[in-house]
């Protein structure tokens, strides 16, 4: 398992460099990545969120085996727009509705570095579009107006705030 980092570190705010060795710690880093996900409830992590300023991230939908996008770069997305709830494992506990393309086009490489496209559509495009965003140190709050983002961010706080209190009286 490793630490989800949360709103407020700096980790999440970076641009990510390209990863460019394909060797044993990737694929160690990519389980560890889709473990944490899986016992955190979530449907994609990126590398910012477990504290790695690499151009990494996997996604695991139910019904669905994991998948991991190393390098990715989005070439193409739908005229078509959606709105759908987020939420993030960085920011948890607050959601709030995100307008993105309901389809995109992503090209990545899978763990031996080998080039693959996706075109994705629904809640995969969704989630691919998330966590390229954190490759980019941009949050699904950014997408929002600033006093929603406001909002939500005060939301975030204010239930933080409430789960340390709880803590302490344990």
């Amino acid at each position: 398992m490793l630490d989800i980092y949360t709103l407020g570190e700096d980790v999440l705010r970076e641009e990510c460099s390209d990863i460019k060795e394909f060797d044993e710690s990737l694929k160690i880093l990519a389980d560890a990545m889709i473990d944490t996900l899986e016992e955190a409830d979530g449907v994609g992590l990126a590398g910012p969120q477990v504290g790695v300023s690499k151009k990494i991230f996997v996604v695991h939908i139910r019904g669905s085996e994991p998948m991991v996008f190393i390098n990715p770069s989005i070439v193409g997305t739908s005229i078509e727009t959606g709105v759908y709830e987020e939420g993030c494992l960085s920011i948890p506990g607050v959601y709030h509705d995100v307008i993105r393309p309901v389809g995109v086009t992503i090209q990545a490489q899978d763990l031996n570095g080998k080039p693959f496209t996706i075109q994705a559509d629904g809640l995969l495009a969704r989630v691919i579009q998330h966590e390229n965003d954190h490759l980019h140190g941009k949050l699904y709050i950014d997408h929002l107006e600033e006093r929603e983002r406001e909002r939500v961010v005060r939301s975030y706080e204010k239930k933080n705030k409430i789960r340390r209190k709880q803590k302490v009286r344990v």
